[in-house]
């Protein structure tokens, strides 16, 4: 067979594309995407116009032999189930087993398997079902000819939004810069946590890189990506509004909130409702603001309660907003991004994707060297057998 053409991927659960923009930025060209969902489809397209390549529907149903040979397949299949809302089903829930249909589409590829996979999820996938989930994934990428090397990343080192996540990089062959699975020590892409999940795992077949540090922490403050919105403009909530969140807080936070209104200028918080329950025992919505000058992370604006809230107070005075969909790409790493539709769908957009900014990290520190590595076609040869 002949070698795909380097730095060229498929991008499964492409979801408003932002995966793609950020391995474009690292020299990364797209030929395959599908995603099921309509709403976030329009929004792909609208920023990077009607595009072909684009396949709108359910993974498991996809055609493996209409799709383009490429160098990387990307996932970031859903997380619903693996988190405490989706009641941690795991991979066998609805939403998350949607993993086993990418699965199945690179079995059915055969010959035509990408020598590279790259998997995205959240940090609970690493104990999903006592870390049998997560086994469960890497496995099945072993078996598929692949070896596996787990690594965390969090926007807040690119961009003031706390939004860790665990990848996966999959490699067709091993990496000449692979360290021991023994000799791994805790570090800011692999922590205590995710080492010792390898280390107690010798079944598996790893092939763990010696990567350069990320950066330690944005330059950028909430303060910094904020849209300048008028006093008067109707997206500030009313003071009764206002008043009742401020209600909400618990005396801690409310201390924080008092102080920042206090103070001789003006500063920002990102608040989340939750409910939480009580002293008196009941449950009850509270809101909890953080003031470190990060965004907590973005999620799907479900209820209600994933809306996150913007706290501006100073001068004896304060205002509350929910953050826009233009501050949400910019958090994301995308601010470049071209927004239509409804808000509430950019906000469903923003609240699933992969932070762009480190899709392109990954991409010219790990994906960019192993181009050269992998996808020759003596290595693909091997792959391939």
């Amino acid at each position: 067979m002949s070698a795909p053409a380097p730095r060229t991927f498929a991008e499964f659960f492409a979801g408003i594309g932002l995966v793609r923009l950020g391995l474009e930025r690292a020299g990364w060209e797209v030929r395959f995407a599908n995603d099921i969902d309509a709403a976030k489809h329009r929004q792909y397209e609208g920023h990077f116009g009607p595009d072909e390549s684009f396949v709108l529907g359910d993974v498991h149903q996809l055609d493996a032999s209409a799709m383009p040979d490429v160098t990387l397949a990307t996932a970031s299949f859903p997380c619903t189930d693996l988190s405490l809302a989706g009641g941690r089903k795991g991979l066998g829930g609805a939403q998350s087993s949607a993993f086993w249909g990418f699965h199945d589409v690179l079995k059915r590829l055969g010959g035509r398997r990408p020598p590279l996979v790259l998997l995205e999820n959240v940090p609970g996938l690493l104990n999903s079902h006592g870390g049998a989930d997560f086994a469960a994934v890497l496995t099945a990428l072993n078996d598929l000819g692949y070896r596996v090397d787990p690594i965390m990343l969090d926007a807040k080192w690119f961009t003031p939004q706390s939004r860790l996540r665990l990848f996966v990089i999959a490699k067709a062959v091993d990496d000449d810069d692979a360290i021991a699975p023994e000799e791994l020590t805790p570090s800011q892409l692999r922590p205590a946590a995710l080492v010792d999940f390898v280390q107690r795992h010798p079944e598996i077949i790893w092939s763990c890189a010696e990567l350069p540090d990320p950066p330690a922490a944005s330059s950028d403050k909430l303060a910094d990506i904020l849209e300048k919105l008028s006093d008067d403009d109707p997206a500030w909530w009313s003071d009764e509004r206002a008043e009742y969140l401020l209600n909400q807080m618990s005396p801690r936070h409310r201390a924080d909130a008092d102080a920042m209104i206090a103070r001789r200028r003006w500063t920002y918080g990102a608040v989340f409702r939750r409910v939480r329950r009580a002293p008196d025992g009941e449950k009850r919505s509270m809101a909890e603001m953080r003031t470190d000058g990060l965004a907590g992370c973005l999620r799907t604006p479900k209820g209600g309660s994933g809306r996150q809230i913007l706290f501006k107070a100073g001068y004896g005075r304060y205002a509350v907003r929910l953050l826009t969909p233009r501050e949400c790409a910019r958090l994301m790493g995308a601010g470049e991004f071209t927004i239509q539709g409804s808000n509430n769908d950019a906000l469903f957009g923003f609240g699933d994707a992969v932070c762009a900014s480190v899709l392109t990290w990954i991409g010219d520190n790990y994906l960019n060297r192993l181009t050269s590595e992998c996808c020759s076609p003596r290595q693909l040869e091997l792959f391939c057998r």
